[in-house]
C-alpha cells in the first residue's frame, strides 16, 4: 500500500471513522494526524473555512472536507472499484442506510457516549486531549462540554431516554440478526451503506467504555461487523461459503428488511419529514442567497417517538445525502421505479423517496451552500 493521502482526523470522530474505513477497505494508502496538530490548525482549518472533521489532503495541496465527500472523491476514481452496488434496489438501499447511519443515528450516538460520565469520561478526555492544539485536560474538558451540550440539539433530553434506549436496543437486535448471516449488509462485500452505517457505530457505539460493553453482551456479532470494518481482507472466516460480492440477483435479505422496516417506522421518517417542514418554512421566511452557506441546523423539528415529543435540530445536510438516493430513483426506467415504489412500501420507508426541501444544497469550496 503506497500513502496517497493524509486524513485529518481522530479515533473518537463519528464521522472521521467512516471515511477511514472507506480507505482501509478500498487499500487507499493515508497517513493519520490529530487535527490538534498545528498545520491543522494554521494551514487546513482556513483553507476548509471551519473547524470540522475528518479533512484529506491530496498533493496540491487539495482539501477535502466532509466523510461522504472524500468517499465521492475516490469513487470517481477510474482505479478504483465503486463500493456502490450498480443493481437497483441495492443502490437505492445503500444510499438509504447511509442516510441513516450519518443521520438518522445521532441520538443514541450521543446520549450513550455523554449520559454515562462515570464509564466514559476517562477514556473520553484522553481522546479529546488530542483533538485540541495545546494537547491540555483543561481543553479537552471545555471540548467536551460543548459536544455534550450538542447533544440537546439532536434531542437527547431527559424526557426521551428511556424511549432512545429501548429503541436502540431492539435496533442492536435485529442488526446482530442479521450479521449472523451476512458479513456486511449486503452479503461478502461492504457498500456505500456500511461506511454510513460505521460512523456512528465505530467511535460512539463500539469504542467508548458502556456501549462497547453492552454491544458485546447484546449484539456480538454487530461489534464483530465493526472490527471487520477497519480490516484490509474481508475479514469474514465465520462465513466459510460466502462469496466476495454482493448478493446476487439484487436481493435485499429479509433480515434487512426487518432492520430497515423497523428504523423508519421508529422515527426516521418522522424525523425527516417534520425537518423537511421546519427547514421550508425557514426558507420562506428567510430567502437565502444563491451561494449562501446552508448552516448545520435551521430551527428545530418537532415529532413523536413511541408517542414521546422530541425536538432535534432540523439539519439542510440530511436533505443533501437524501437527493443523492432520490435522484438514483429517479435515474431509473419505469419498471425499475415501480420495483423500488414496491419495495420501499413494503419497508414502511416511501415517502424518503420524495419528502424534501424546497432549495437544493451543494458543495462549493468545502462548504454546503443553497442552491
Amino acid at each position: 500500500m503506497t500513502e496517497t493521502c493524509i486524513l485529518y482526523g481522530a479515533p473518537c470522530s463519528l464521522y472521521t471513522g467512516k471515511a477511514r474505513s472507506y480507505l482501509i477497505k478500498q487499500g487507499i494508502g493515508y497517513r493519520e494526524i490529530s487535527p490538534g496538530a498545528q498545520h491543522f490548525v494554521n494551514d487546513v482549518v482556513p483553507a476548509v473555512h471551519r473547524w470540522r472533521i475528518p479533512v484529506i489532503e491530496l498533493s496540491g495541496p487539495e482539501y477535502i472536507q466532509d466523510s461522504t465527500m472524500i468517499i465521492e472523491h475516490f469513487e470517481k476514481q477510474p482505479r478504483i472499484p465503486s463500493l456502490l452496488p450498480d443493481t437497483p434496489k441495492q443502490k437505492i438501499i445503500s444510499l438509504l442506510i447511509d442516510v441513516l447511519g450519518a443521520e438518522g443515528l445521532l441520538r443514541p450516538a450521543m446520549h450513550y457516549r455523554w449520559n454515562f460520565k462515570d464509564e466514559n469520561n476517562d477514556f473520553l478526555k484522553e481522546n479529546f486531549r488530542t483533538l485540541v492544539s495545546d494537547g491540555s485536560t483543561e481543553m479537552a474538558e471545555k471540548a467536551m462540554d460543548s459536544m455534550r451540550q450538542a447533544g440537546k440539539f439532536f434531542g437527547v433530553r431527559p424526557q426521551a431516554v428511556s424511549v432512545i434506549e429501548k429503541i436502540y436496543e431492539e435496533f442492536l437486535e435485529l442488526l446482530d440478526k442479521h450479521f449472523s448471516k451476512y458479513p456486511y449488509l449486503l452479503g461478502g462485500r461492504p457498500s456505500i451503506g456500511d461506511f454510513g452505517l460505521i460512523a456512528p457505530f465505530y467511535a460512539h457505539l463500539s469504542r467508548d467504555p458502556y456501549p462497547s460493553s453492552m454491544m458485546k453482551k447484546r449484539a456480538p456479532r454487530v461489534f464483530r461487523w465493526t472490527e471487520r470494518m477497519n480490516r484490509a481482507d474481508g475479514d469474514m472466516g465465520e462465513f466459510p461459503d460466502c462469496s466476495v460480492s454482493w448478493i446476487e440477483n439484487d436481493e435485499i435479505p429479509e433480515t434487512l428488511k426487518e432492520v430497515l422496516k423497523f428504523a423508519g417506522k421508529e422515527d426516521l421518517v418522522a424525523e425527516t419529514t417534520a425537518a423537511a417542514e421546519c427547514i421550508n418554512k425557514w426558507l420562506e421566511q428567510n430567502n437565502p442567497a444563491p451561494g449562501e452557506k446552508a448552516e448545520r441546523g435551521v430551527g428545530f423539528a418537532e415529532f413523536e417517538i413511541r408517542g414521546v415529543p422530541v425536538q432535534a435540530l432540523a439539519q439542510p445536510y440530511r436533505f443533501f445525502l437524501l437527493a443523492r438516493m432520490q435522484k438514483a430513483f429517479a435515474g431509473l426506467d419505469e419498471a425499475g421505479r415501480r420495483e423500488l415504489q414496491s419495495l420501499m412500501e413494503e419497508l414502511e420507508l416511501a415517502p424518503l423517496l420524495s419528502v424534501a426541501i424546497n432549495r437544493e444544497i451543494a458543495r462549493h469550496d468545502n462548504l454546503e451552500v443553497w442552491q
